[in-house]
Formats: C-alpha cells, sequence, structure tokens
C-alpha cells in the first residue's frame, strides 16, 4: 500500500492502490471537508447519478468515470488507474477547506456562517472547461432533473460508449462533433430554444484560447463569456467559478435572489446589482460563499 500525509486542514489524506478491483486506484478524503452529495448535488454538475444498491455515486466528466461513497469519516473516490491526477485536480483536493469555511466565518454573518457550517463538505470542482461550459448553456431557465436528462441525451447520442465498475457511460461529444450537428437535431433531443446556441457554441469553443481565457478574471472574464451566444451574465458566473476558478464570482439565481431579500434584508430587484453587493461584501472567495449560501438555503428551506 502506498499512501502520504497532507498538512492539517487539507482534504486529502491517503491514497492507496485498489487491491481488490484490478485497474483501479482507490483514494481516501476527511468526509468533513468533502461530501459527495454536498459536492455533486448543490448544482454545479449534473452528469452523475445517486447508486441505491452501492451507497454512493457514480459521476462523469469528459470522458472519465469514477465512484464516490461516504463512510462515517471518510469518503472513498474509486476510478480507473491513471485517472487519479485527473480527479484530484477537479475535485480541488488540496484546496484548504478548512480556511475557506473559516473566513467564510470572519464576516460575522449569521445566517453566512450558519450555511458554511452546513456546507462545509462543498468542494468548487475544476471542471472540463467545454462540458461546463455548454452544460451551463443548457442551464438557462431550467431544472436540474432536465438538464441532466438533456446532457445524458447528449452524451448518448454523440459520446463514446465505455464501462466503470460494470457499469455503462457515454463520453462528453468531441466539441468538432457537437458542432458538426444543425439545431433540427439538437431540438429532437429537446433541448428546446436552446437547440439553436449549441452548435455555433461548440464552434466557437474549437477556436477559443482556453489558457488565454483562463488568465482572466472577473469582469474581464464575464464580457468575454457573454460574448457567446446564449451566456447572459448568471451563466457567465457559473462557466468563470465552475470551469475558469474564479472563486469571486457569484451566479444569481432565484434562491439568491429570495436570500438577499429575506436573510440579508436586500431591497435590490436588479441581478447585476445584487451580484455586485456580494461580490463587494464578500471579495476574492464570493463564489465558493455562494454554493454555500445556495445550498444551505435550497436544503433547509425547499421542504
Amino acid at each position: 500500500m502506498e499512501s502520504r500525509q497532507t498538512p492539517p486542514g487539507k482534504a486529502l489524506t491517503i491514497f492507496r492502490r485498489c487491491a481488490t478491483l484490478q485497474g483501479m486506484e482507490e483514494m481516501t478524503y476527511k468526509s468533513e471537508y468533502f461530501s459527495p452529495a454536498a459536492t455533486l448535488e448543490c448544482g454545479q454538475v449534473f452528469r452523475f447519478f445517486r447508486d441505491e444498491e452501492r451507497g454512493g455515486y457514480f459521476f462523469f466528466s469528459a470522458d472519465k468515470a469514477c465512484f464516490l461513497r461516504e463512510e462515517g469519516e471518510v469518503t472513498r473516490l474509486v476510478c480507473e488507474d491513471g485517472d487519479r491526477a485527473y480527479f484530484e485536480n477537479l475535485f480541488d483536493v488540496n484546496a484548504d477547506a478548512a480556511a475557506l469555511v473559516e473566513e467564510a466565518k470572519s464576516f460575522g454573518v449569521p445566517f453566512l456562517s450558519r450555511a458554511a457550517e452546513f456546507s462545509k463538505g462543498l468542494r468548487i470542482l475544476r471542471q472540463d472547461r467545454a462540458e461546463c461550459f455548454l452544460s451551463f448553456v443548457l442551464s438557462q431557465q431550467n431544472n436540474i432533473p432536465r438538464i441532466r436528462k438533456m446532457l445524458f441525451a447528449l452524451c448518448a447520442a454523440l459520446g463514446g460508449k465505455k464501462k466503470f465498475l460494470g457499469r455503462d457511460y457515454f463520453s462528453f461529444p468531441a466539441l468538432s462533433d457537437i458542432a458538426a450537428k444543425d439545431e433540427a437535431f439538437y431540438r429532437a433531443l429537446g433541448f428546446g430554444y436552446r437547440a439553436k446556441y449549441i452548435p455555433r457554441d461548440a464552434e466557437m469553443l474549437l477556436e477559443t484560447d482556453f489558457s488565454a481565457l483562463g488568465k482572466l478574471r472577473g469582469e474581464g472574464l464575464k464580457k468575454a463569456l457573454v460574448a457567446y451566444p446564449g451566456v447572459g451574465n448568471k451563466v457567465a458566473d457559473c462557466i468563470a467559478l465552475f470551469a475558469f476558478g474564479d472563486k469571486s464570482a457569484f451566479p444569481v439565481d432565484t434562491w439568491v435572489e429570495r436570500l438577499y431579500r429575506e436573510d440579508f434584508g436586500g431591497r435590490e430587484t436588479d441581478r447585476a446589482k445584487i451580484n455586485r453587493f456580494f461580490t463587494e461584501k464578500f471579495g476574492e472567495h464570493a463564489g465558493v460563499f455562494q454554493q454555500y449560501l445556495f445550498y444551505y438555503k435550497r436544503e433547509t428551506e425547499r421542504g
């Protein structure tokens, strides 16, 4: 068994090669700061499903798959040999989650403090940029079950068939394959008015220098993102936060509008002004705190 220790406060605690599953690797983390449920079901990602029999989650990203299960004080992640680095990066396992929770509490805002404590197992993902981009284009005026259905349909139609832990799945399609289909194809998949954006965005993304785009932050990044068809301010903030690691990006949706009024005493109705209120108040990690606030509000009040 191979193992390694990391400094206190980090999520990653042990790495070991699976002895029982040939061709697989298993990593073990502190579940206090890595909850599969909070991380996957907070609305930042959509290609996953809960396996009740195994008591965990199958999660898919790009052309890869992993399985996550929380067992008491640990969260176990199983992936194929060679994919460990990909998933460690995606789940940002070396980010100091404890420090972010303490930073949130340091503002002295009772609602944020409660939200941070409740959501401390929620990790902000560093997603495949093309997949994240198109996922949030599909997310506009939509609900999570329908977004997930659309993405699984897209992958089944254009992705490659693969198998992981006995389960068939489809990889996220290549941008060139997505761009090659027309609007009618995506309307047939049930994308509605969003169908017109998908092939156009895929074509533009093929020409995008992701490295250069990833160097932008704040309003500069948002301005670049809203230049793509079907990307408004909220979608741009989601892409900036979840695909480009801009932790100051603060998406404003219905739940955030509601907590702004009910828990922060806000009176603005313009989402741009609500966004500015939170980003100016919470600074460089406002987007992380947005996820704490959103997840806490939704989970405790939706009944």
